[in-house]
């Protein structure tokens, strides 16, 4: 992150702040600190004490992500995407729960249930054709990609893409017809056991997916997101929106 970038971020968080309560006393140094919390796992008593006290920080997190502060924060950074009205792409990854208490109790609605992986949730993602992150959602990691489409189509940006593109994990005909009613072509292999299928398809466009599994890469370098530590869905959706914002403010400032 070099001054540029907390530059923009700055600006960009300062924006999303709600217009009452307590502003805080350093935008910068819980920036700082948040960067450093997701990117390193760590416990929040485990923060050094440059970016202040460890509780002072939890609670203005708690605080913010209980009122939605780090999605508005990561939606503006999104909605400046220059090529989400050309193609828009899909995937999803798995990434498994590694808080201590894993009983049923207290689970339903926190985006969490069993799949092979185990315990986890799966992070469904929506990037521009030059592989930025523009919207994500979370469901259970036992959850299929095809019912997410739909879900993930409205995500984001306000603009209809040209293209629709996601792997044969989305493959089914009220994919397709949900794309076509955006006025979207759908860029979706078709299974092997289908019974017709197109003579032509679009390989050239096709391998511009790469960029979305780079993206998911990316977000997964915040070990924060790969090893999912918050037990609330909310705690851990402001996690990811902090973690796809990070990675948008590089395209954000040189744009």
């Amino acid at each position: 992150m070099t001054e540029a970038d907390w530059a923009v971020a700055l600006e960009v968080f300062r924006v999303s702040l709600p217009r009452r309560g307590d502003k805080g006393r350093d935008d910068r140094l819980f920036l700082e600190a948040l960067h450093y919390f997701s990117v390193n796992n760590i416990t929040w008593r485990g923060l050094p004490e440059r970016y202040g006290h460890w509780n002072s920080v939890w609670k203005r997190f708690s605080r913010l992500s209980k009122a939605g502060v780090f999605e508005i924060y990561f939606e503006h950074l999104a909605s400046l995407s220059t090529s989400a009205d050309l193609v828009q792409m899909f995937d999803s990854t798995v990434v498994r729960a590694h808080f201590g208490s894993r009983s049923k109790r207290g689970q339903y609605g926190q985006a969490l249930g069993r799949s092979r992986g185990g315990f986890s949730t799966k992070i469904h993602l929506k990037t521009d054709f030059d592989g930025h992150p523009i919207a994500f959602d979370l469901t259970g990691g036992e959850k299929g990609d095809a019912p997410h489409f739909p879900i993930l189509l409205g995500l984001g940006p306000d603009v209809d893409p040209r293209a629709a593109m996601g792997d044969k994990g989305y493959d089914s005909k009220a994919n397709r017809q949900a794309a076509r009613r955006r006025g979207a072509v759908p860029v979706i292999p078709y299974r092997s056991t289908a019974i017709s299928k197109p003579t032509f398809f679009p390989k050239a466009l096709y391998k511009g997916r790469a960029r979305i599994e780079q993206a998911v890469g990316k977000l997964k370098r915040f070990k924060r997101v790969a090893l999912r530590c918050e037990k609330t869905k909310q705690n851990f959706a402001s996690i990811v929106a902090i973690a796809a914002g990070f990675i948008l403010i590089k395209s954000v400032h040189t744009a």
